[in-house]
């Protein structure tokens, strides 16, 4: 029978270790005045204070280090070792310490022995798709216990054939894994499998393995870590629909929000207007649907009208072209701001046909910039959980981010055709060219006389007063 480091074991573990090996949990690494509390009740060593030496506080660390990788009989006869010398010296408390150390590291151990399974140093994949994402889960098997397991979900990936997803994720995996397993043991026999091996095994300076068990103990384990990514998986898709639920209970919405849409303008005293949209489908953020809008009707800085002519574009392409780059229209819109941009968003659904036919609401912010709450055209407010807060604000996050990064790429490029356009002899060809070349103003900066000069069009001249210019 296998037994996996459930959650409660894991936590079991961690536990053990802090109250055991009293290592330091705070985040302050500077030196104290005094002692805190952990050191009074004897959970921690206090290093900060030097009350224990870097040598005997490694030590502690290293005992850790080989706990968690599985090297069980290493630390117990490490232990004894130390247990028998406080004997000797007649430091009978200390000895009495250790020997509760080792009772406790049988137990939690005894808890993740994998029996049968007779390799100690093997990694074990399982995945599992459905039609919305792809989740990978890694079983992590040291010395014949499970010693721990990591998850990964793709959410763009799901149309990839299974083997085309486990083999490129073995070797982006493994290519920035430092200690790699002697086997990796999955469900099906890779067309790539000898090209792997080789560069894993290259990697690592010893033999590699991919194994495919067919039967016994191996497989089952194997059959766990598919059971297990299907676990993981849909807890992740049951945490999204109860988060859309409390959406959809908290604002009074008719529908479940499966599309949501956000809208965040960037400016700086009315240059350089641009927009970002992102979008959230079954409460998972797609940057892959996010969109980068340039202000073409608005001159100066009026954020509303910004926002008014962003929204009424996007809706304009769901519905010329419903099976088009934007896709379907959303069944929820937030604004980065609050009722001027509300309304703005109302008026460009009325411009459409579409008014109160997508519910609008904007994201309030407190004094440190956070979303703190949602609210509505006539100024109420919605409160929401912790859960929906974290997500509400990664959509906002999210869309500030795209804005931010257009904003600045097209600031820059404006101020780098400027720049340019600025020396004469310098015409549309030859800046298109210099940017070919050096990618930015700042590189062309940078660049000798003689590198400037081998742009195409450009003779040692024009070079020298580009230079000089810049």
């Amino acid at each position: 029978m296998v037994h996996m480091l459930a959650a409660g074991s894991a936590k079991e573990m961690i536990a053990f270790i802090k109250e055991k090996f009293q290592i330091r949990q705070c985040r302050n690494f500077k030196n104290q005045d005094r002692a805190c509390l952990n050191y009074h009740i004897k959970k921690c060593l206090a290093p900060c204070m030097g009350y224990v030496s870097k040598e005997e506080y490694r030590k502690q660390i290293d005992q850790i280090m080989l706990l968690l990788d599985g090297k069980i009989e290493t630390i117990i006869k490490e232990l004894n070792q130390e247990m028998m010398e406080y004997a000797q010296r007649q430091e009978y408390e200390k000895a009495a310490k250790i020997r509760d150390r080792i009772l406790g590291i049988e137990r939690v151990s005894e808890k993740q022995k994998v029996s049968n399974i007779s390799e100690n140093n093997i990694d074990v994949i399982g995945l599992y798709k459905n039609e919305m994402t792809v989740c990978i889960e890694v079983f992590f098997v040291r010395g014949s216990r499970m010693i721990g397991r990591e998850h990964y979900f793709f959410d763009d990936l799901k149309d990839m054939e299974e083997e085309e997803l486990v083999s490129g994720f073995i070797k982006q995996y493994y290519f920035e894994k430092k200690d790699l397993p002697n086997k990796i043991m999955l469900r099906m026999e890779l067309a790539e499998k000898q090209a792997i091996e080789k560069f894993l095994s290259d990697k690592a300076g010893k033999k590699v393995e991919l194994k495919s068990p067919q039967k016994g103990e191996k497989l089952r384990f194997v059959e766990m870590a598919e059971m297990n990514s299907k676990i993981t998986l849909e807890n992740k898709l049951k945490d999204k629909s109860e988060i859309l639920g409390e959406l959809k209970e908290v604002l009074n919405l008719e529908d479940l929000p499966t599309q949501i849409e956000c809208f965040d303008i960037s400016n700086i005293a009315g240059n350089f207007v641009v927009a970002g949209m992102c979008v959230a489908q079954n409460g998972v953020i797609k940057r892959n649907l996010s969109r980068r809008f340039k202000i073409k009707t608005v001159i100066g800085q009026d954020d509303p009208k910004c926002m008014e002519e962003v929204v009424s574009r996007r809706l304009k392409h769901s519905l010329e072209n419903p099976n088009g780059g934007f896709g379907k229209l959303p069944n929820l819109i937030l604004a980065d701001g609050g009722i001027t941009q509300i309304r703005a968003i109302k008026n460009a659904l009325k411009e459409n046909d579409l008014a109160d036919k997508i519910p609008v609401f904007g994201m309030v912010k407190d004094d440190k910039h956070s979303t703190k709450a949602l609210i509505n055209e006539n100024r109420e407010e919605f409160e929401i959980s912790e859960k929906l807060f974290y997500f509400i604000t990664n959509l906002q996050d999210e869309v500030h981010k795209t804005a931010i990064e257009y904003h600045r790429k097209v600031r820059d490029q404006e101020m780098t055709k400027s720049k340019l356009d600025e020396i004469s002899g310098v015409g549309e060809k030859k800046r298109t060219e210099l940017l070919r070349k050096f990618g930015s103003l700042k590189k062309i900066k940078q660049a000798s006389i003689e590198e400037i000069a081998a742009v195409k069009g450009i003779n040692l001249a024009l070079a020298e007063k580009i230079k000089k210019e810049l």
